[in-house]
C-alpha cells in the first residue's frame, strides 16, 4: 500500500536493500524469507512476538536523493508481488520524470505531492456507497466550482491525481472531469497552473508514450497541446475522457435531435451517491456495447451479465463466454470471437404467420448441480429449442430476474390467458441436451418473412413480398443449368445449417454461419437473413403496425424531403424492371417518405434511394423500412444526413487503414485526392452504385452480417488489386478511370437473376476490356489480407476521426459566418473569428446550464450557419459588460438591455452573430455621429420600454460615447 511520506533517518537498520535506483530503494525486512543469519533470526523473532497492530510490513520502498541522508517511506507491502507492483509503477511513471529536475528539494517535493495524490485518489474510490453525501467527492465538486468559476449546473463526473506537463516540467495536481469541461489545477513549488478546456473544443484525444513523456494522455484543441501523465489507472481515466468528449461533439451532429442518449442525464436534484453520474455514463457505455454486439433495438437496456458456459449441440461442447440479460432478451457471446453468438427473445412475436420463427421463452428450468455440470440452467422456447447454460455464479438471482422480465411481458392479444403466455420457472433434474435432430423439428419458412403493413400500403402487392418475386422470370431453378444447380446447393447448405444450428432469432451464429454468408446467400433466403443479421427483425416484431401508421400519416404531407424524394425516385436503379413502372416507384416512395416522417432530422439524403430500392427487391415494404432504420440509425450512424458526417468519419478511417496496410500507395492516393472521391460513393451506397448489381448485393450480404468492417476490407482489397496502375497515374481522373474499369468488371457468375445493364463503366475506346474479377474471389482476398480488422478497433478509430470531422465542419461554419459579415464592419477577419468563438461559447453555455431560457433550445442544423447559434438578452448582457467600451457603472445592464432590443430586429428575443457584431462595430468603430445616433435610438420607444432611469450617469455616458482616441490623443 502507498504511505504518506515520513522521514527515516537510518535506512539500513534491520532492513536489506534488494533493488535501488537514483531515487528509490526497495527493502526487505531482515528475517523475512530465506537466509538472514543470526541477526535476521533475532529480527524475525522480535516481529513475531510483537502485538499484531505493531507488526512491520516485510517490504517497503523509500525515496532518497543523491546528496541527502534523509529517506522517506512511500510504500509498504505484505508480499513481494504487492511491493513489486508499486516498484514497477514508480519506475515506469516517475523515474524518467524525476531526472528532469535540477534541484533535489524540488524532486522530494514533487514525489511527496504525487504520493499524497495517489493516496487521496485511492481513498476516494473506497468511499461508502450509502445515501449520505460522501465528504471527499462533495468537497472536490465544491472546490472545482470555486476554483474554476463553474455554476451549480456543472456536474463533476470524477477527479484524478496526475501531472500536467508544462514544457519539460511536470506539475502535480488534480484533473477534474465534468460533463462539459476538462479542468486541471496545481499549486506546487510556488507556481500555480489552472486549465479549463471545453469538450466541444477538443480536436484530438489519444493515449501515447514517448521518450520525453511517460505513458500519458494527449488532449489537443485548436490553440494548444496538453499532456497529462502519472495516473494511478490511466486506462479508466482515458476511457471516461473519451466518452465525455464523444458525447460533447455529438451535440453538434445533425442527428442530435433524434438519436437517444446523446447528452448525459441532467437530474432535477444533485446526485447523492459518489460518482453517481460516472456510474450512469458507465452504464450507458455498456448499453451501447451490448446493443451493438447483438444488433438490438436502441431502447434496450442491459440489466446485467455473468460468465457461464453454453452447451452447443452442433459440436457437443461447453463453450465459455458471457450471458447478458435485458428486459426483452437473453444473449450469449463466447470468449472466442467467432465461436458462438446467441440471441433468445423473451417476448412472443405478434403475428401468428411468423410463429415459425417465434422464440418466446416457455420454460426456465433450474437443473440439479453436478461436478460435471455445476449450476445448470435450461431455457426452452415455444419453437421447441432448448438451451443449456452452466457454471453460473448466482443462478438463483438470475432465475429471479428472468422471471421478473417474463411477468412484465404483455400477454398475446388473441386468445389464451395471461398465465398461458408466460414461461414457467421450475426446479427439476436436467433433461438431455438437445440433439441436432431435435432442433430440426422447428419448421422453416418457405418464403421471406411476411410484413405487417396495413392501411393504404396493404393494398399494394409489395406489402407482402419483395419486388424481385413480382418481376423475376418464372424459369424454375432446375432449368437454369449450372447456375441453377449452384443456387440449389446453396439453399441445401443453408437448410443443413438450419437443421444443425437452428433457424430464426435463436440461431447459433458461428464461424460456419460466416462461411456460408461469404459464399453468397441464395435469393430465396436473402430477405429473411438480412432481417435477422441486421437486427431489423427485432424492431419489426415489437412494433406491429408502426410502418402502416407512418404511411398513413405521411400521405399527402409535403416538405423539402418529399420534394427531394420525388426528384430521385426515377434515378433509383432505372435499369431494373422493378423500377420501370409505378408499382416499384410507389413502394419506394412510401418507404422513403415514411422514414423521413419518422426521423425528420435525417429526412432524406441522396444514396438512400439506391440502397432502399435494393432492400425492396428482397423484402416487403415494411421489411425494407426496418432494414433502412437499421442502416441509418445503427449500422451506418450519421451517414445519411445533410453533412454525411458518418461517411466522412469512415473516410478518415479508410485513409488511416491505407497508411497502415498499403503504405507505398497511401501517399500517392493522398496526392491525387482519390480517397475522398471514392469513399463517399463506395460507402454511402455499399458499392451498389459503382459495381454490377448482382455482385454488389453479395457485399451487402456480408455487410448485414459483419457491419462496416466488410466495406473497409473490400475497399482496401480493390486498391491493393490496382496498386501498380494507381502508382502510375498522373491525376485524379486517370485514377478514377482505373478504379471504375475494375469495379465495372467485378462479376457474379453464380447469380440466377437476369443480368441488369450496368452503365457506370469508364471504358476508353480502343483499349482492351479488363479481365473479369469474380466477386467471391475479391471477398476471399479481402478476408485473407485484411481480416485483422476488429469491430472494437473500428469504433475506437471512429471516435478519433469524429473529433477531426466535427471540428473541421465547425471551422467551415465559422469561415462561412465570417464571410457573411459585410466588409465595412470595422473588425478584421481574426477579430471576427475570435468574437464568433466567444459568441458560440455563450450559446453552448445556455445548453449546459440554462435549459429554461429561449437560447437553450437545441440548434437546428438545417438553418443557415448564421442562424444556428443565437443568444438571448441575459447572455448579451454578460458579453456587453465584458466587451463593450460603453461601460457606465450600475446602469450597464439597463444600457445592455436596450441595446439588445435595438439589435433584435425580428423581435424573437434572440440575436444572431451578424446582429451582435453590427452592434459591437458601432460602439468600437463608428464615428462620433454614428455613436450619438445609436445612443439617441436607445432612448426612443419601444427600445426604452423600461422604467429604469439613466439619470445620474448621463454625463458619464456622454463622456464615454464622445471620447474618440486617434493616435493616442483624445478629441
Amino acid at each position: 500500500m502507498w504511505l504518506g511520506p515520513e522521514e527515516v533517518l537510518v535506512a539500513n537498520a534491520l532492513w536489506v536493500t534488494e533493488r535501488a535506483n537514483p531515487f528509490f530503494v526497495l527493502q526487505r525486512r531482515r528475517g523475512h524469507g530465506k537466509g538472514g543469519g543470526l541477526t535476521g533470526l533475532l529480527v524475525g523473532t522480535l516481529d513475531v512476538v510483537l502485538d499484531s497492530s505493531a507488526r512491520v510490513a516485510p517490504y517497503r520502498i523509500l525515496h532518497q536523493t543523491q546528496d541527502s541522508q534523509v529517506y522517506w517511506t512511500v510504500a509498504c507491502g505484505s508480499s513481494r508481488k504487492e511491493i513489486t507492483k508499486h516498484w514497477e509503477w514508480l519506475e515506469n511513471n516517475l523515474l524518467q520524470t524525476l531526472s528532469i529536475f535540477d534541484n533535489e528539494e524540488d524532486i522530494t517535493t514533487f514525489v511527496k505531492g504525487k504520493i499524497h495524490g495517489i493516496i487521496a485518489e485511492e481513498n476516494k474510490n473506497v468511499q461508502p456507497q450509502g445515501d449520505e453525501d460522501p465528504g471527499k467527492f462533495k468537497e472536490a465538486e465544491l472546490k472545482m466550482r470555486k476554483q474554476f468559476g463553474m455554476p451549480d449546473g456543472e456536474k463533476l463526473v470524477n477527479y484524478y491525481s496526475c501531472s500536467y506537463w508544462k514544457g519539460r516540467v511536470p506539475r502535480q495536481g488534480w484533473l477534474y472531469l465534468t460533463v462539459n469541461h476538462l479542468c486541471f489545477y496545481s499549486f506546487l513549488l510556488g507556481k500555480e497552473v489552472s486549465l479549463v478546456v471545453q469538450w466541444v473544443d477538443v480536436t484530438r484525444l489519444e493515449k501515447n508514450a514517448t521518450l520525453l513523456f511517460p505513458e500519458s494522455i494527449r488532449v489537443d484543441t485548436r490553440d494548444q497541446e496538453l499532456f497529462f501523465s502519472m495516473f494511478l489507472n490511466i486506462g479508466e481515466t482515458f476511457k471516461l475522457m473519451e466518452q465525455l468528449a464523444n458525447l460533447a461533439v455529438r451535440q453538434l451532429l445533425d442527428s442530435e435531435g433524434f438519436l437517444e442518449e446523446r447528452a448525459p442525464p441532467r437530474p432535477p436534484r444533485p446526485h447523492r451517491n459518489i460518482s453517481a453520474l460516472k456510474r450512469d455514463l458507465d452504464a450507458r457505455a455498456k448499453n451501447e456495447c451490448y446493443r451493438a454486439t447483438f444488433r438490438l433495438p436502441r431502447d434496450e437496456r442491459l440489466d446485467g451479465h455473468t460468465s457461464c458456459t453454453l452447451w452447443t449441440p452442433f459440436n457437443k461442447l461447453h463453450i465459455p463466454g458471457q450471458m447478458f440479460i435485458s428486459s426483452n432478451y437473453i444473449c450469449f457471446a463466447s470468449k472466442e470471437e467467432d465461436a458462438c453468438h446467441l440471441i433468445i427473445p423473451l417476448r412472443e412475436d405478434a403475428d401468428p404467420q411468423m410463429v415459425v420463427l417465434a422464440s418466446q421463452v416457455t420454460i426456465v428450468e433450474k437443473a440439479d448441480c453436478s461436478s460435471v455440470l455445476p449450476s445448470p440452467l435450461s431455457i426452452s422456447t415455444k419453437s421447441k429449442m432448448t438451451f443449456l447454460f452452466a457454471n453460473l455464479k448466482d443462478r438463483e438471482f438470475l432465475v429471479e430476474r428472468i422471471s421478473d422480465f417474463l411477468q412484465k411481458m404483455p400477454s398475446k392479444p388473441s386468445g389464451g390467458s395471461r398465465a398461458e403466455s408466460k414461461a414457467s420457472i421450475v426446479d427439476a433434474a436436467p433433461e438431455p441436451s438437445p440433439a441436432p435432430q431435435e432442433l430440426s423439428e422447428q419448421p422453416g419458412p418457405t418464403s421471406p418473412l411476411g410484413g405487417l403493413p396495413g392501411g393504404r400500403a396493404q393494398e399494394a402487392p409489395t406489402a407482402s413480398q419483395g419486388l424481385l418475386r413480382l418481376f423475376q422470370r418464372n424459369t424454375p431453378v432446375e432449368d437454369l443449368g449450372a447456375k441453377g444447380a449452384k443456387e440449389k446447393m446453396k439453399e441445401e447448405s443453408w437448410n443443413i445449417h438450419f437443421f444443425e444450428f437452428g433457424r430464426g432469432m435463436c440461431m447459433y451464429r458461428t464461424a460456419r454461419t460466416r462461411e456460408l454468408v461469404l459464399k453468397g446467400i441464395p435469393e430465396s433466403l436473402r430477405g429473411e437473413l438480412w432481417l435477422l443479421f441486421s437486427g431489423a427483425w427485432n424492431e419489426m416484431v415489437t412494433h406491429p403496425g408502426y410502418y402502416a401508421e407512418l404511411v398513413e400519416k405521411s400521405m399527402g404531407k409535403y416538405s423539402l424531403a418529399t420534394e427531394e424524394i420525388e426528384r430521385d425516385l426515377h434515378r433509383s436503379m432505372p435499369e431494373h424492371p422493378a423500377f420501370q413502372n409505378e408499382l416499384g416507384i410507389a413502394a419506394l416512395r412510401r418507404v422513403l417518405t415514411a422514414y423521413a416522417f419518422r426521423n425528420p432530422t435525417i429526412g432524406y439524403c441522396q444514396a438512400m434511394n439506391i440502397v432502399t430500392s435494393v432492400l425492396l427487391l428482397y423484402g416487403s415494404e415494411e421489411e425494407a423500412f426496418w432494414l433502412l432504420v437499421a442502416l441509418c440509425e445503427r449500422m451506418l450512424p450519421d451517414y445519411y444526413n445533410t453533412r454525411v458526417v458518418g461517411a466522412l468519419v469512415d473516410q478518415g478511417i479508410f485513409e488511416e487503414l491505407t497508411r497502415d496496410f498499403l503504405p507505398q500507395l497511401s501517399k500517392k492516393m493522398q496526392d491525387l485526392g482519390v480517397i475522398s472521391s471514392i469513399s463517399l460513393s463506395w460507402f454511402l451506397t455499399l458499392f451498389l452504385s459503382v459495381m454490377p448489381f448482382e455482385s454488389a448485393v453479395v457485399i451487402v450480404d456480408c455487410f448485414f452480417y459483419e457491419g462496416i468492417k466488410v466495406i473497409l476490407q473490400v475497399a482496401l482489397a480493390i486498391l491493393d488489386a490496382n496498386m501498380e496502375q494507381l502508382l502510375g497515374c498522373g491525376d485524379e481522373g486517370e485514377a478514377m478511370t482505373v478504379l471504375g474499369r475494375y469495379l465495372d468488371n467485378v462479376v457474379n457468375k453464380q447469380s440466377v437473376s437476369p443480368p441488369i445493364p450496368h452503365l457506370h463503366a469508364l471504358l476508353t475506346s480502343g483499349d482492351d476490356p479488363p479481365e473479369e474479377v469474380d466477386i467471391f474471389d475479391l471477398l476471399k482476398v479481402s478476408y485473407e489480407k485484411f481480416s485483422s480488422l476488429r469491430a472494437e478497433d473500428i469504433e475506437q478509430m471512429r471516435f478519433k476521426q469524429r473529433l477531426k470531422v466535427i471540428q473541421s465542419l465547425e471551422d467551415t461554419a465559422k469561415r462561412s459566418v465570417v464571410r457573411a459579415i459585410p466588409g465595412d464592419i470595422g473588425f478584421s477577419i481574426e477579430e471576427l473569428e475570435d468574437l464568433y468563438m466567444v459568441f458560440k461559447a455563450k450559446h453552448l453555455a445556455s445548453q449546459y446550464w440554462g435549459s429554461s431560457r429561449p437560447a437553450a433550445v437545441r440548434r437546428d442544423p438545417s438553418l443557415p450557419y448564421l442562424e444556428q447559434y443565437r443568444i438571448d438578452a441575459h447572455q448579451f448582457r454578460e458579453l456587453f459588460a465584458s466587451l463593450t467600451p460603453w461601460a457606465c457603472g450600475a446602469h450597464t445592464p439597463v444600457l445592455a438591455g436596450r441595446m439588445f432590443r435595438l439589435l433584435d430586429e425580428n423581435k424573437d428575443s434572440l440575436i444572431n452573430f451578424k446582429e451582435f457584431v453590427t452592434g459591437m462595430s458601432g460602439m468600437y468603430h463608428g464615428d462620433l455621429t454614428e455613436k450619438l445616433k445609436v445612443l439617441y435610438k436607445l432612448h426612443l420607444p419601444p427600445v426604452s420600454n423600461t422604467v429604469s432611469k439613466l439619470t445620474g450617469s448621463s454625463h458619464q455616458l456622454l463622456t464615454t460615447v464622445t471620447t474618440h482616441r486617434v493616435g493616442g490623443h483624445t478629441q
